[in-house]
């Protein structure tokens, strides 16, 4: 009998770290970089298996300028987040107390509730620990760029959590053996700059006409209350024994963001993932994801536009090094390292036409956008990064290909497309966003009507 209760015990701990693992895929922007390079589990210095095509051979091309924008590491909850889980512990907690038994809200209100509103989406440790990581890979990838004698030029956010990552991210190049020379003539600069970093919240048009307005986010509101969602939330309320409306989508979603937080700061098994299925999942992630395609990229026509700032300031540096190559004078900044939020990726991808679906994300065609482009997990998970290298080849055949340019999406390459390629001349990438970068104006794009 002891040896039978042992075999389920096992198979139960068997079966809830399982459950953990295949739910990883569907945790959206909460989703630790792990989940797209799983090689990274093991070794997380590791730059896993050779990409084909990158880097452009040493022998022919020199990378002369990187322009990396880096998404914060994993990160605590927000403290709106971890109030509304404080809300539901609570609830099964005084079921507890007052109801019949139910092994999975009893088992729930048992669990020591270990995030505190101080945290408020703060860096975990495992977030610096994803920084120094991904500083010791690139630093790997384009050694040449990342010498000594090189200038870094630092910006972030002004959030904590940005301002920690970059910490932790120049301390993995120390570790890597980005130092100063002897003579001590290592230069790097560093500024807070929320105009480049967190540009939303300096765009009128985006702050009253998305962020402020109660109708932007329709489709989602319309999703939560829809088949695919309530069929969840009827679920899980069953499972947790408690009254009919006790619980509603935005609850569901915070249980299960919260085993989605046990696996990326702790790396446990959480016992809340044990209330949900891949089905679920599936659907809590399109919930997440027509958050982030209304509010940030596709959904209004000003989400994308009001990256026009940072997206012109890339190009404008991109030029800078290319007139300096030119005229045979060091490069002024051949790395420049900014430290954001996946709300300065997604808008500025979706300025640049990447990951967008033929049909927009909406409530009613969840399953037609099972095969989408657009999942927030995959594109801009913890310490998610976009990265422009800048590349002068000597031996080209012509003017026009001397300088050619690469896009990395967390260290993969990204087609260009204009082209269908991997590798495109500086100039042709120039020529297909000319009227992004003659018209795009953030201050014209930004402003108010006077009807408002």
């Amino acid at each position: 009998m002891a040896c039978r209760l042992l075999l389920l015990l096992l198979l139960l701990g068997s079966a809830a770290a399982q459950r953990a693992s295949d739910l990883a895929s569907y945790f959206g922007t909460k989703s630790r970089y792990e989940t797209i390079h799983p090689h990274l589990l093991a070794d997380p210095f590791s730059l896993g298996p050779p990409e084909r095509g990158f880097p452009l051979p040493t022998a022919t091309c020199e990378p002369i300028h990187l322009r990396a924008l880096v998404r914060h590491g994993t990160r605590f909850p927000t403290r709106k987040q971890i109030e509304k889980l404080d809300r539901l512990h609570k609830e099964l907690v005084h079921r507890r107390s007052v109801g019949p038994a139910c092994r999975a809200a009893d088992s729930l209100a048992g669990w020591k509730m270990w995030f505190r509103p101080e945290m408020d989406g703060r860096l975990a440790g495992r977030g610096r620990r994803d920084m120094s990581a991904l500083a010791r890979r690139l630093a790997a990838r384009i050694p040449g760029l990342f010498s000594a004698r090189n200038h870094l030029a630092f910006a972030s956010s002004s959030k904590p959590r940005c301002l920690d990552s970059a910490a932790a991210f120049r301390e993995g190049l120390r570790q890597a053996g980005h130092s100063a020379p002897a003579d001590g003539s290592l230069k790097e600069s560093f500024e807070v700059n929320d105009k480049l970093m967190r540009f939303f919240d300096h765009c009128e048009k985006f702050v009253k006409g998305v962020e402020n307005n109660s109708t932007a986010l329709r489709e989602m509101d319309v999703f939560k209350d829809g088949p695919e969602m309530r069929s969840v939330v009827d679920k899980i309320t069953r499972t947790l024994c408690l009254p009919a409306k006790r619980l509603d989508a935005d609850l569901i979603q915070v249980a299960f963001f919260t085993c989605s937080f046990g696996l990326t700061i702790k790396n446990i098994n959480s016992p809340w993932c044990a209330l949900f299925n891949t089905d679920d999942a599936k659907v809590l992630e399109y919930l997440n994801d027509l958050k982030q395609y209304w509010k940030r990229a596709y959904g209004h026509y000003i989400n994308s536009r009001s990256s026009c700032n940072l997206f012109q300031d890339i190009f404008k540096h991109l030029d800078q090094a290319v007139s300096e190559s030119k005229s045979s004078r060091a490069i002024s900044s051949p790395v420049m390292l900014q430290f954001g939020h996946a709300e300065t990726l997604l808008p500025l991808l979706a300025l640049m036409g990447y990951f967008r679906d033929t049909e927009p994300l909406k409530a009613d065609n969840y399953a037609k956008q099972a095969g989408r482009q657009f999942r927030s997990g995959r594109i801009v998970p913890y310490a998610s990064n976009l990265l422009f290298l800048l590349y002068h080849c000597e031996k080209a055949s012509s003017p026009e290909e001397k300088y050619k340019v690469q896009i990395l999406l967390n260290e993969r390459l990204l087609v260009f497309p204009h082209s269908g390629e991997t590798v495109a001349s500086y100039s042709s990438l120039k020529n297909h966003y000319k009227a992004l970068l003659e018209n795009c104006h953030f201050n014209e794009v930004c402003a108010l009507t006077k009807t408002g």
